[in-house]
């Protein structure tokens, strides 16, 4: 290619929540933003998280210079383990963000030693031609940045996920002025986060959730159990002051809880008082009215801490009549029904559930409404805007907003999807040949398939190891089981004793049941996946064979 042309190639999160990850290459060089993962929707049963298609990254592996990441949530690092373990890449980040890095790699066992550097705002590094500057901006977690990157072309701002938050927790407050300055000396692209550009006005401050925390650890008479994102270290210290101010232990549950808080606590990002930390077994020994818990799994995860405790199978809590219970964060798209069975067998245990809009709210967002990305344009006022971080009708949306920088310089707005690329040089800016992307399917039983399409990948895994699906009918209402459960198998080869194997197989899934409370027996989706790890144990064992386990649940 020429070396006067500057692309850019999304290879995702333009068209679709998570998964963000975008290269940006001049000649043979490529740097590489972000490596996030989302969750799976329910038409993949047995997929734990989806990773972008790295085939464009892999084909050019020798041209791939460095992963640049802007801050540390899942849908921007999520993916990097999976990237890194096929390509050997330095990584820049904030302490904070690489510190979350280091810990998805080792739990997914990837031993590719990492090659980090830590940067702090403001920082400069030069990588090929590319000149990055990194920029403070306010978000949900601590230390996000922006990037400022200065090609041969021009200026490019990559403005991360941000919103304009006038009193941050932490009072550092967004650098608006250096990316102001970047304006004024002419931005040739603007690529900026997309997520609330269908929502009027401004977001409201992460300060915005403390007087109504205030207020419920005011008026509880009982146990105070918080559940938000492990990352959100502002509103996690929130819980740890209330906690302190009203005389209440704090015990943190779940493991990305207590890993994060550690993480934070060990970098000077989370204050904790000395004698304030309640271990997770004193838990149900001291007063009720002098507890607090922060608790992991506000998005009803099957296996995670609060929906385990929502069903009476956690040994650390058990919900109590008169206990409060509050989802401080938001519904990720695709939750619903999982979070709204989790708060249906809280409420069946005589908890008190706060959860939804109010006022004042109990979450904030952390990504800026319309005015703060008009704000963000204003101030930038580039040649070349492209949206990203969204769904097509948030980046429309977000593309409309621009609208008015017509007579300021604006030439042309690109609202592109994953796999379509824009190319820049003298002569000016188009749509570029599509690059290959997709989706690929992690189970965590096989972390090594990692570079298969998931069509390719299913069709494999089903040829080689086949499929057993365990069909068990219950009573909807009682949790009783109706029946002997039954398990098919197709195109799984069973050694010599093969009836035996699956005779007890049938067992392990009757042990399953009735060591499995009421209310886990009544919720599709708890029972499923107990069944699904059980059963993908004892088959694993007796045969070193992996399956795809895909239990089927009769509610009669």
């Amino acid at each position: 290619m020429s070396e006067q042309k500057l692309q850019v190639i999304p290879l995702g999160g333009l068209g679709e929540f998570g998964m963000n990850c975008l290269a940006l290459r001049y000649g043979d060089d490529i740097i590489v933003i972000d490596a996030g993962m989302m969750f799976p929707e329910d038409e993949l049963p047995g997929i734990d998280l989806v990773t972008p298609d790295f085939t464009y990254l892999l084909e050019n592996r020798e041209h791939v210079r460095a992963l640049i990441l802007t801050h540390g949530h899942e849908d921007h690092i999520g993916a990097v383990p999976f990237l890194l373990s096929q390509i050997n890449l330095p990584v820049y980040g904030t302490p904070f963000t690489l510190a979350l890095v280091e810990r998805r790699m080792e739990e997914h066992e990837i031993d590719q030693p990492l090659r980090t550097q830590t940067v702090e705002p403001g920082d400069v590094i030069e990588i090929g031609p590319f000149r990055i500057e990194f920029v403070h901006v306010t978000h949900s977690i601590v230390q996000a940045t922006a990037l400022a990157i200065t090609t041969p072309l021009g200026v490019v701002i990559h403005s991360g996920d941000f919103k304009v938050d006038p009193t941050p927790p932490d009072n550092r407050l967004f650098d608006l002025h250096t990316l102001a300055e970047y304006g004024k000396r002419g931005v040739l692209l603007l690529l900026s986060d997309s997520t609330n550009a269908d929502r009027a006005g401004y977001t409201e401050s992460e300060q915005a959730t403390r007087p109504r925390l205030e207020d419920i650890f005011h008026r509880a008479e009982r146990r105070v159990v918080i559940s938000c994102f492990s990352s959100s270290i502002h509103r996690i210290q929130q819980i740890v002051d209330l906690s302190a101010e009203f005389g209440r232990k704090l015990a943190f549950l779940g493991r990305s809880m207590v890993t994060v808080t550690e993480i934070a606590h060990s970098l000077g990002l989370l204050r904790l008082p000395d004698g304030l930390l309640l271990r997770p077994q004193e838990i149900m020994q001291l007063p009720p009215q002098k507890v607090a818990v922060a608790i992991s799994g506000s998005q009803g995860e099957p296996v995670s801490a609060l929906a385990r405790v929502a069903v009476n199978d956690h040994r650390h809590l058990v919900i109590q009549p008169g206990d409060t219970v509050v989802l401080s964060s938001r519904i990720i798209p695709g939750n619903e029904k999982a979070i709204y069975r989790m708060m249906n067998h809280l409420a069946r245990r005589g908890a008190d559930v706060i959860y939804g809009p109010m006022s004042p709210p109990v979450h904030v967002s952390g990504h800026a409404s319309a005015e703060e990305l008009r704000l963000l344009l204003n101030l930038t006022r580039p040649r070349y805007f492209v949206p990203i971080h969204g769904e097509y009708r948030q980046l429309a949306k977000h593309a409309a907003l621009a609208s008015h920088l017509r007579e300021a310089g604006l030439e042309q707005v690109f609202v592109l999807e994953a796999g379509e690329t824009l190319e820049i040089d003298r002569w000016g800016a188009r749509k570029g040949e599509r690059v290959p992307v997709g989706r690929v399917c992690i189970d965590s039983a096989a972390v090594d398939e990692v570079v298969e399409d998931v069509v390719i990948r299913d069709r494999r895994h089903l040829a080689e190891e086949g499929i057993v699906l365990p069909v068990i009918a219950i009573d909807k209402r009682t949790g009783k089981l109706e029946g002997v459960p039954e398990i098919v198998s197709r195109g799984f080869a069973l050694p010599e004793g093969g009836e035996e194997i699956l005779e007890q197989a049938r067992q392990v899934v009757i042990r399953t049941l009735e060591s499995a409370t009421t209310e886990e027996r009544t919720d599709s989706g708890v029972i499923k996946e107990k069944i699904r790890a059980d059963l993908r144990r004892f088959i694993a064992r007796q045969t070193a064979r992996h399956p795809l386990i895909l239990p089927v649940v009769l509610e009669i």
